[in-house]
């Protein structure tokens, strides 16, 4: 019988790309899944607390397997920023991906220094014990935006060694390469073993 894994979002993005890497190794549930609505806090000033934050809360009140992760895009011209504010970056509710690209840009505007990171953290809480794990993409934002696939920053984001943005290369392309990616990788082997 296949392992049911709660992954703590409700972000459509991140679930089907989730399950594309597993494939069907694990039956991952999302927060509809339980019946969870709750608007978790993510109130941690690190990538990793906020994956933590997450995690706890599904584990003390569903008392189910789970994990969480947390992404933020670093610029390192910006001192890191946006980081742990990247969905909100550029104010109001919800997340708002042409606003948030657009104050990226403008903030980076005459900047020759672009060079940038996605980086994710992972918290799993498997029978009470707690494991992070981290994947990073290094690369640079672009002056403006190129390709349609994705979300979020993947069409200013190209990855180092790539001269396509996350956006141009396709799903299937990126999941093999996203900092997602490489941070599930690392779940997966744990999960593995």
């Amino acid at each position: 019988m296949k392992k049911n894994l709660v992954f703590a979002t409700n972000n459509a993005h991140k679930l089907e790309e989730i399950r594309a890497i597993l494939g069907d190794k694990i039956n991952i549930l999302s927060l509809n899944d339980i019946d969870c609505h709750a608007d978790i806090p993510e109130t941690a000033d690190t990538l990793e607390g906020n994956a933590r934050l997450k995690a706890e809360y599904i584990y003390q009140n569903y008392g189910m397997d789970c994990f969480a992760d947390d992404t933020g895009l670093e610029v390192e011209a910006l001192n890191g920023a946006p980081g742990i504010y990247s969905a909100r970056y550029a104010g109001g509710a919800g997340h708002d991906s042409e606003a948030n690209m657009r104050k990226l840009l403008s903030e980076l505007e005459g900047k020759t220094n672009r060079k940038a990171q996605f980086r994710t953290a992972i918290c799993l809480i498997e029978g009470g014990e707690e494991h992070l794990f981290e994947g990073i993409v290094h690369g640079t934002i672009l002056q403006e935006r190129r390709g349609t696939a994705g979300f979020g920053y993947d069409p200013i984001f190209q990855p180092e060694g790539y001269t396509e943005t996350f956006a141009e290369m396709g799903n299937e392309e990126k999941n093999k390469i996203s900092h997602r990616a490489r941070a599930v990788q690392k779940l997966v082997e744990y999960l593995n073993q």
